[in-house]
């Protein structure tokens, strides 16, 4: 049963949904948006009821053409409000792209998405192209990578 005091004034948060993906050399894939300085993590926003994880695997295809489901979550990062809505972060594991998987990444043109490229970087550079945000974000989920936790959908693992 709904009860509509809790539907009356909804928290006003986004959700964005990123995919940590590396390279055989376990390099990082990183997409740089014309929107913003620096490189960042492909993914995006959930939209109104849309699973985290199909979210995630929705912007990697939209950004990089990779058809990849993400199974479990790295790191979860919450940002207060500043020029943006405040946010949760939820960082997935993509797991690491074979030679032929990272050769056929195609990022859209920038006009329909925003997006200059991607590039492949050695987690120690991260700080350089990043912003140290997203950069400390990045490496707490490369720490956390052997941990994984498990995606759940109502209780029940995710396919």
């Amino acid at each position: 049963m709904r009860d509509p005091r809790l539907l009356a004034k909804p928290p006003v948060c986004r959700l964005g949904c990123l995919v940590l993906l590396r390279d055989p050399r376990g390099r990082v894939l990183l997409i740089d948006p014309d929107f913003m300085d620096g490189l960042i993590l492909p993914g995006g926003s959930a939209r109104a009821n849309e699973s985290p994880h199909e979210a995630a695997a929705r912007h990697l295809h939209a950004e990089t053409g990779l058809n990849r489901r993400p199974t479990h979550l790295l790191a979860v990062d919450f940002t207060p409000a500043d020029r943006y809505l405040e946010r949760l972060n939820l960082v997935f594991d993509g797991g690491t792209l074979s030679d032929h998987e990272a050769a056929r990444i195609t990022v859209p043109p920038q006009h329909r998405s925003g997006l200059l490229g991607h590039r492949f970087v050695d987690p120690r550079r991260l700080p350089a192209v990043m912003s140290p945000a997203q950069a400390a974000r990045v490496r707490e989920a490369l720490t956390t990578a052997p941990h994984r936790f498990p995606l759940l959908l109502h209780g029940q693992r995710a396919a």
